[in-house]
């Protein structure tokens, strides 16, 4: 077997695993919660909007953005401490690593599964605010109901047609949305560019929450799985703060001990910029260069965490 058919088969088996994982994911009760209340939030913004002094696209675009960002977060926590979990304890990752799969390869189909399932999260989260956003930004609210049922009929006619993939449909479906939404908020390019930048972000935050999970669980149980991710989440979100602490109030110990907290743990304020900085108002910062380093450190976390946690999990003993 060449290097290309190894590289083939790998990458088949961990899309098969990703797939699996996202279809659990999508069909668990849970999931349907956290999205109602994702949208129950989008539309909360509109209410809050309304009492705002001439700043209801702000207000929106804001909300939306936050809500995104700290729902997916929730996700990326709950599925990264229980999907594995949960194929250990029904006994369902014995026949899967009976064959012919490097263990490794299942644990990154896990991730990949719990990344791919925020993002459409993240996806589908943003274009209803985009689209709230259109409507405060003045277009005929005809237009968003169009394009709104022009999408809904075409996933249910695509649903009905393909019923075996029936949630993997909305995949491709979510992002389409998503892109159509970001057309059509043509009233308001700054706040649409907010949302944008920050849903980008937010993903690439979520996958190295998902890793940091996936690494606790590669060895732990679920519980403390989500305590020591929630913990990280935390210290990374307060990491600028932690690493510069004055010394008069805090003392040089607890000033030593925060800096290297902050070390420690990747900086997740990176993911939370500051809302001129996403406008790009900031002198000499252009947003998608930014959203791109951004990138570039998530990406390179995420792989030395799923290094570890691939060498822990190939060490596990499951009798």
């Amino acid at each position: 077997m060449t290097g290309t058919v190894r590289v083939r088969a790998s990458i088949d088996r961990i899309a098969t695993i990703a797939l699996g994982t996202y279809r659990e994911a999508v069909r668990t009760r849970l999931m349907l919660g956290v999205f109602a209340l994702g949208q129950a939030a989008c539309v909360y913004s509109v209410v809050v909007a309304a009492m705002s002094a001439h700043n209801e696209e702000r207000v929106v675009a804001d909300l939306g953005a936050a809500s995104a960002s700290l729902f997916g977060i929730v996700i990326a926590i709950v599925l990264g401490s229980t999907s594995l979990y949960r194929e250990v304890e029904y006994r369902t990752v014995f026949p899967i690593l009976s064959r012919p799969i490097f263990r490794w390869e299942y644990l990154v189909g896990k991730y990949l599964g719990t990344v791919l399932t925020v993002a459409v999260f993240i996806a589908l989260d943003a274009a209803a605010t985009l689209m709230l956003l259109t409507l405060e930004a003045g277009i005929a609210p005809w237009k968003i109901g169009a394009v709104a049922a022009v999408f809904a009929g075409g996933l249910g006619a695509t649903t009905a047609w393909l019923r075996r993939l029936d949630v993997f449909v909305i995949i491709p479906w979510a992002f389409a949305l998503s892109v159509a939404a970001w057309t059509i908020a043509t009233g308001s390019a700054d706040e649409r560019q907010l949302v944008t930048a920050s849903a980008v972000l937010a993903v690439f935050e979520v996958g190295i929450i998902a890793a940091v999970a996936t690494l606790f669980a590669s060895f732990s149980s679920p519980f403390l799985t989500a305590t020591c991710t929630f913990m990280v989440v935390v210290i990374g979100r307060s990491a600028d703060t932690l690493a510069h602490l004055p010394k008069k109030l805090f003392g040089s110990t607890m000033t030593a001990f925060g800096a290297g907290l902050a070390r420690l743990v990747p900086n997740l304020h990176v993911y939370v910029p500051a809302r001129s900085l996403l406008l790009g108002q900031v002198v000499g910062q252009r947003v998608w260069s930014y959203v791109s380093m951004a990138a570039l450190q998530a990406v390179a976390y995420a792989t030395a965490l799923l290094v570890i946690g691939s060498i822990a999990f190939r060490r596990r003993d499951f009798s």
